[in-house]
C-alpha cells in the first residue's frame, strides 16, 4: 500500500468523530472494509475509508436502514433511487406524528377520558374511504328522505369535511371534533329537524340551504338593530319585529294568528342558535380550509329575546 495513508481504527474515529465501537461494527458488516491489515494483524483504513464511513453515517442520519446503506455504498442502488422509497415511508411516518400530536393535544385540552382518548384516535386513524363513509351515514341519516332526492345534495356537499392528504394539527383536531359529532344522536336530529323545516315554503328552482333562507331573513334584518344599539324588548324594536314576522311567514306553514307565528318562529330560531350547529360549521371551515363563518348568534339572540317579549301573556 505504498504512497497511501493507512490509519489504525483509533486514527480513524478521531479524524471522523466516530467512536471506534462503531466502526469496528461497520467494518464488520462489511460498511467499512479494511484496506489492510498491520503486521500485528490489526485493520488499517484509507482515505476512501474516510468518505465512505461519512456517507454511511449521514445516511444512517436520515433514516435508511443498514441493508439500503450497503447496496449504495457498493453502487447496486442509486443513493436517489433508495432517497425516493425513504422520502416516501417519511411522509407515511410524518402523517401518523400528525395524527398522534394532534389527539394528544386534543386529550390534554379537553381533559378526555381513557374511552374517549380511544375513540379520537381511532377517529384520526381513519383512511379517506372510512371518513367518508362516516360523513355518509351523518348526511343520510340526517336528509335522507326529506324532499325530493335533489332538494339538499348542494347542502349535503357544503356539509362535506375533505381533510387534505397532509393535514396540520388544527385540521386534525378539527376532524375528529367534527366525527364525534357527526355522531351524536341528537345532533342528527337536530339537523334534520332543521332540514324538514326547510322545505316548508319550498319553491322549484330555489333549492334550499340547510338554514339559508330564514337565516338571511334573520341576518338582514335584524343586523342593523343590534349593530345601533336597539334593545329587543324596547318599543323601538317593536316596528322591527313586525317586519320579521311578516317576512318569515311564508315559513311558517299554517298560523293565522300573530302569537302562533312568533312562537312557531321563536322556536325554529331556538334550533337554527343550537351552538352544535354552529360548531359544525366552524369545524368544517378548518377542515376544509374555508375562511371562518360569520356567526348569527348575536342576531339570533336579539331575534329571539325580542319575539319571546312579544309573546309572552
Amino acid at each position: 500500500m505504498k504512497g497511501h495513508t493507512l490509519y489504525s481504527i483509533g486514527e480513524l474515529a478521531r479524524r471522523t468523530g466516530t467512536t471506534v465501537k462503531t466502526i469496528r461494527f461497520y467494518s464488520d458488516c462489511g460498511l467499512i472494509p479494511p484496506a489492510d491489515r498491520s503486521p500485528a494483524g490489526y485493520r488499517l483504513y484509507d482515505g476512501n475509508a474516510v468518505a465512505r464511513l461519512n456517507l454511511v453515517r449521514t445516511l444512517r442520519d436520515l433514516g435508511l436502514d443498514l441493508a439500503a446503506i450497503r447496496k449504495v455504498v457498493d453502487r447496486e442502488l442509486a443513493l436517489s433511487e433508495v432517497a425516493a422509497v425513504h422520502a416516501d415511508a417519511l411522509d407515511v411516518q410524518i402523517r401518523i406524528l400528525r395524527l398522534r400530536r394532534a389527539v394528544l393535544t386534543a386529550v390534554a385540552k379537553r381533559g378526555a377520558t381513557p374511552e374517549e382518548t380511544i375513540l379520537m384516535h381511532k377517529l384520526a386513524k381513519l383512511s379517506e374511504v372510512e371518513r367518508q363513509q362516516l360523513v355518509g351515514d351523518f348526511l343520510e341519516a340526517a336528509f335522507g328522505g326529506v324532499g325530493t332526492s335533489s332538494m339538499f345534495a348542494g347542502v349535503m356537499r357544503s356539509m362535506t369535511p375533505e381533510l387534505p392528504d397532509n393535514p396540520d394539527a388544527e385540521q386534525v383536531q378539527a376532524w375528529v371534533e367534527l366525527a364525534e359529532l357527526s355522531q351524536d344522536p341528537d345532533f342528527r336530529a337536530l339537523v334534520r329537524h332543521l332540514a324538514q323545516e326547510q322545505t316548508t315554503g319550498f319553491t322549484q328552482g330555489g333549492p334550499p340551504s340547510l338554514h339559508s333562507d330564514l337565516a338571511a331573513i334573520v341576518r338582514d334584518q335584524i343586523t342593523p338593530a343590534v349593530a345601533a344599539g336597539v334593545e329587543p324588548v324596547s318599543l323601538q324594536a317593536d316596528p322591527i319585529v313586525a317586519v320579521l314576522v311578516n317576512r318569515c311567514a311564508h315559513l311558517l306553514g299554517r298560523c293565522d294568528d300573530a302569537k302562533s307565528r312568533r312562537q312557531l318562529l321563536i322556536r325554529r330560531l331556538e334550533r337554527m342558535n343550537d351552538p352544535r350547529r354552529e360548531r359544525y360549521v366552524s369545524l368544517l371551515a378548518v377542515i376544509n380550509g374555508w375562511p371562518g363563518p360569520q356567526s348569527l348568534r348575536p342576531v339570533l339572540d336579539w331575534a329571539v329575546e325580542a319575539l319571546q317579549a312579544r309573546t309572552q301573556g
